[in-house]
């Protein structure tokens, strides 16, 4: 059964669903199950969710093996990216490593936290014309979405609760790898004045080279709405800075 069914299947990747095994073989909806049942209850495939399995490989042991947490947040929403923290540590822009899994779409879904292996996703639902700069890897032969250097700065800027707080931004700003003009163009993108305003303060007091426009309002911004309210002001960006600055100068 295993060569039969399974090396059909892995043609296509080491993650597949329901649907996909309906739609490339004859298999019956309830014959189909029946099947999976017994290949899940011997250990040659793990149930990631509801209708999505892996494929777990010859000599694992059953229960010992997972995928890249990446690979098995492809397939929990469709479409999926991989953003914010995760992808801040996926180029290597902090030395933090996120204990979830951040995942972008445009689509609904009911459960917006799901663990699964021991591992925690949160997908965040954005409306489509925010989801843009998005690039492709590939990890262990399967692709995967994840958004560039420069979007994930702008979204983390965007959600700093997302990416434990604009000090992992401003530490991400420091890097010699990122596209200035990019970043510029992609914080002018995203709709978001907050943005534009946080990353100028940033820019400013890091020293980091930027041409960024300023916004004309009287209203103030938290810099880190993931922070306690109250601060000093900076009337060049209109924002509460409720952060000590000497964190920020400490940046390596």
């Amino acid at each position: 059964m295993r060569i039969s069914f399974l090396d059909q299947i892995a043609k296509e990747g080491n993650i597949f669903t329901v649907e996909d095994v309906l739609k490339s073989t004859e298999i019956q909806r309830n014959v189909l199950w029946v099947i999976l049942s017994r290949l899940e209850k011997k250990g040659w495939i793990e149930r990631v969710e509801k209708g999505k399995y892996m494929i777990v490989p010859l000599g694992a042991e059953k229960g010992k093996y997972t995928l890249n947490e990446f690979i098995i947040a492809s397939i929990l929403v469709e479409p999926s990216c991989i953003a914010y923290w995760s992808a801040l540590n996926f180029y290597g822009l902090t030395e933090q490593i996120p204990g979830t899994v951040f995942i972008q779409t445009t689509s609904r879904k009911k459960k917006r936290h799901i663990d699964i292996f021991g591992v925690h996703y949160r997908i965040i639902k954005l409306k489509e014309e925010r989801i843009f700069g998005v690039r492709k890897e590939w990890i262990n032969g399967e692709a995967i979405n994840i958004t560039d250097r420069e979007k994930t700065i702008i979204d983390c800027l965007d959600k700093p609760q997302y990416c434990g707080g604009v000090v992992e931004v401003a530490k991400a700003l420091k890097s010699e790898s990122i596209d200035r003009k990019k970043l510029a163009d992609y914080a002018g993108q995203i709709g978001n004045s907050g943005v534009m305003r946080r990353l100028g303060y940033l820019c400013d007091f890091l020293g980091v080279d930027i041409s960024l426009p300023l916004i004309e309002t009287r209203n103030y911004l938290l810099l880190d709405h993931s922070m306690p309210h109250k601060g000093s002001r900076n009337s060049k960006w209109r924002l509460v800075i409720n952060l000590d600055e000497r964190i920020l100068g400490r940046l390596e």
